[in-house]
């Protein structure tokens, strides 16, 4: 089983919405996982690390908000070992990963993570984002990361299902056409295990281009549905569209997933 996550804005933290308390029932249904490995655009490397860190720190990747969003601390545990395990599978795989052993956890891990697992206790760790990652590439890096799902490891790809910052309209409840029609096509290519529009989805959707101006915020969403496989069944979790533009829907791929 993978997840894909949007984690929309920043304050996300400190406005759950729609999403913040569908991903707290959502975590209380899944299995509990020995560890959460998260892929995240907020870190982007040239070539893959895994972080090592057997605590990782709360890192405020973000400027401009209000005080309260820097004083919030995620304190889960890491886990060494399956991070040298994602390692491990990355080398067999044929990629050239390297240990980072001090990095702490991105916003775009830590913030949904709160809701998914408030109390902090599950272990987490990060793979980064490649830079030159494309569609097929971030697709088949979930494969290569499935593996560990056997040891308990919750994939989860963490990105924005649409992401176009320059459209951001705080406090905005009407969603705009475009974010809503790209959304409703990507759910329909999910949900009915469309694997070959789903990977071209950046090429094939209306929209695409507006929605996601830059693809990292939505390759995540690929990495978490290689992680399942082609074919795999997948579970809508809806979050709705927040300030105009940013869609908060995520996924659960794979069998077993909680009815939505």
């Amino acid at each position: 089983m993978s997840l894909f996550v949007s984690h929309g804005a920043p304050t996300f933290a400190l406005e759950p919405g729609l999403a913040g308390p569908a991903l707290t029932r959502l975590g209380q249904q899944l299995p509990r996982p020995a560890a959460v490995l998260v892929v995240s655009p907020h870190w982007m490397t040239r070539e893959l690390q895994v972080g090592l860190s057997p605590a990782p720190a709360t890192i405020h990747d973000f400027r401009g908000f209000e005080k309260a969003l820097y004083d919030l601390q995620y304190l889960a545990p890491g886990h060494p070992d399956l991070a040298r395990q994602a390692l491990e599978h990355l080398e067999d795989a044929g990629w050239q990963p390297a240990p980072e052993p001090e990095r702490g956890l991105d916003h775009g891990a830590w913030v949904p993570l709160r809701y998914l697992y408030p109390d902090a206790s599950v272990p987490v760790f990060q793979v980064s984002l490649p830079i030159d990652l494309d569609s097929r590439s971030a697709w088949q890096l979930g494969r290569d990361l499935a593996p560990l799902q056997d040891a308990g490891v919750l994939i989860v790809g963490s990105g924005s299902l649409t992401h176009n910052l320059h459209e951001v309209n705080w406090g905005r409840e009407q969603a705009a056409d475009y974010a809503r029609d790209f959304s409703h096509w990507v759910r329909h290519v999910v949900l009915t295990r469309d694997h070959r529009r789903l990977v071209n989805t950046l090429m094939e959707a209306p929209h695409a281009s507006r929605a996601h101006p830059t693809s990292e915020h939505f390759l995540p969403l690929l990495i978490a549905a290689g992680a399942a496989g082609e074919g795999a069944a997948a579970t809508l979790i809806e979050g709705g569209i927040e300030h105009g533009v940013l869609s908060m829907d995520s996924f659960v791929f794979g069998s077993g997933a909680p009815s939505a």
